[in-house]
């Protein structure tokens, strides 16, 4: 999966640079395949942080937990996502651009929390809800495009069935003071 960069120097990486996971080895399904054309790896399901699961089933829908973007189980950027170099405080920002490929990173641990509890993506029959939330500063007003990160990545490795309702939210703060979190809500088959 491609790192994003993120606004603060010390935390910059190379969107070159990539994560492998043994989880990703050997794509086992078309979904995983497409992910593979994009150069993303499905990861191991992140560990959750509190007293959860990282998704549940329900009759035949997939609801899962809030998705960080931990790449290779560290999360490689915090603060709030700023439309500038510096938010309203000393805290440290992300930009959008940075904000949006890290909300691409959390689609692809939903999907890997999907793949958890249904073994197979394939059997995706439609994303139906994505629920983005953005860690931002008060001036920052873009978070549909942020969480776009998300929604286009669905609408490359699912196709049609990828395409789904939408609420992008800003918030104060997110757990780990990460930039960005997604959950989802998946039919399947």
């Amino acid at each position: 999966m491609s790192i994003p960069e993120t606004a603060a120097p010390a935390q910059a990486t190379s969107p070159a640079n990539t994560v492998q996971s043994d989880a990703g080895t050997g794509a086992s399904s078309a979904v995983e395949q497409r992910l593979a054309e994009l150069g993303l790896t499905l990861p191991e399901v992140a560990a959750p942080v509190a007293a959860y699961v990282p998704a549940v089933i329900s009759g035949n829908h997939v609801y899962t937990s809030g998705q960080l973007p931990f790449i290779n189980g560290k999360l490689e950027a915090t603060g709030k996502v700023s439309p500038g170099t510096e938010g309203t405080s000393d805290e440290s920002t992300v930009s959008p651009e940075a904000a949006k490929r890290y909300a691409e990173v959390c689609a692809v641990n939903a999907l890997a929390a999907v793949k958890s509890v249904i073994g197979d993506l394939d059997r995706i029959t439609r994303i139906v809800k994505v629920v983005g939330f953005v860690s931002s500063d008060p001036s920052f007003t873009g978070q549909p495009g942020v969480i776009n990160g998300a929604s286009e990545l669905l609408g490359k490795v699912l196709g049609d069935a990828g395409q789904h309702a939408r609420s992008a939210v800003g918030v104060s703060v997110l757990p780990l003071d990460s930039p960005v979190e997604v959950e989802l809500i998946a039919e399947f088959a």
